[in-house]
């Protein structure tokens, strides 16, 4: 990425002038809060655990959290496969490096059946919640990682631009296809599973047939499109195409809906620096924090944000939501996807 932090926070900033937007009033604080926050910043930092892949809108929220407590962030970022294992390899040695991990709800829901993650306490901000992301004892929503289709303008008309899921089964598109992997634990392996459980065994297995090309490089992937390598993209995660502005690409959100993981903030068991991590996860549900995250084409789980967006990434963040992997079946799903994809 060629966004510094300060770059990414002053878009944000001369975005949110704009628009017109005022800044939002302080929370009233709940009691015993002011003593969290005490704790944190005596504790001084807070190690972050994610699959962000360096994204300015993350670093943006960062900074702002830095700024506003005075509290360093370590960041630890892996793609969400390697992430899992590195937490499980660390709680299983008594390794207790990391405070939090920012991870989908099919993967955190087993690290708790696990031991792996540790209660979060009172966090004030999750009365901002949208009624669709409850907060649990355990996980506080941070984001939605909404999916659609890349497309190369120049390579693809708008008349033969796939409208639905079903349209990528054309026979025109075979072998034209570049995918994130479905057999790994990530976007590509969400989409497969949301479309099988919506569509079936018929629908996934004349996908595998159009020959997908797999690549575990999401941001590069975009990129490649952009180029022309390929004429689409699947899954397209909004937000990872949101500094793709100028090239000849195109974000289609499919008319049946995005498949789509909630990112949750959790606490790993014996964190180091606890009351820091409280403090990190209340500032990621900020409506400030949020507010960045959807005009990067996130969607945003609390309250009062979407309308507050710019209209370009309204339209993203506003996609009908079509399902996510049910975290009871993630392993049974992710064998079939290795099973219906086997080269």
């Amino acid at each position: 990425m060629s966004f510094s932090i300060r770059s990414a926070v002053a878009i944000v900033l001369t975005a949110i002038m704009a628009a017109g937007i005022a800044p939002l009033p302080a929370m009233a604080e709940q009691p015993g809060w002011d003593a969290v926050v005490a704790a944190a910043k005596q504790e001084g930092k807070v190690v972050v655990y994610n699959a962000t892949h360096g994204t300015p809108y993350y670093l943006a929220v960062v900074k702002s959290f830095e700024q506003t407590y005075g509290i360093k962030v370590e960041t630890l970022d892996l793609r969400a496969s390697e992430l899992t294992e590195r937490i499980r390899a660390e709680q299983a040695a008594g390794r207790y490096l990391g405070d939090l991990e920012q991870h989908g709800t099919a993967v955190i829901e087993r690290q708790t059946r696990d031991g792996i993650l540790q209660a979060h306490g009172d966090i004030p901000n999750v009365k901002n919640l949208r009624e669709a992301f409850p907060a649990t004892a355990i996980t506080v929503p941070a984001w939605v990682q909404a999916y659609g289709v890349l497309v190369n303008t120049a390579l693809v008309k708008p008349a033969d631009e796939p409208k639905t899921w079903h349209d990528l089964l054309d026979p025109k598109w075979a072998g034209k296809i570049l995918s994130d992997d479905t057999r790994a634990i990530g976007g590509g392996n969400t989409m497969f599973d949301v479309l099988y459980i919506k569509y079936g065994d018929d629908f996934v297995r004349r996908l595998a047939a159009q020959n997908l090309f797999f690549s575990r490089d999401q941001l590069a992937d975009a990129r490649r499109v952009a180029r022309g390598e390929y004429p689409l993209y699947i899954p397209q995660l909004f937000a990872y195409a949101s500094n793709l502005k100028g090239l000849p690409v195109k974000v289609v959100v499919p008319e049946d809906g995005s498949p789509y993981v909630l990112i949750n903030s959790a606490i790993l068991t014996n964190a180091p620096h606890p009351n820091a991590a409280r403090a990190f996860m209340n500032h990621f549900i900020e409506r400030e924090s949020q507010l960045i995250y959807a005009n990067a084409w996130m969607v945003p789980v609390v309250d009062g944000v979407i309308d507050r967006a710019d209209p370009e990434a309204r339209r993203l963040v506003s996609t009908k939501l079509m399902g996510e992997t049910p975290p009871d079946r993630q392993e049974e799903l992710l064998q079939f996807a290795v099973k219906v994809f086997a080269k």
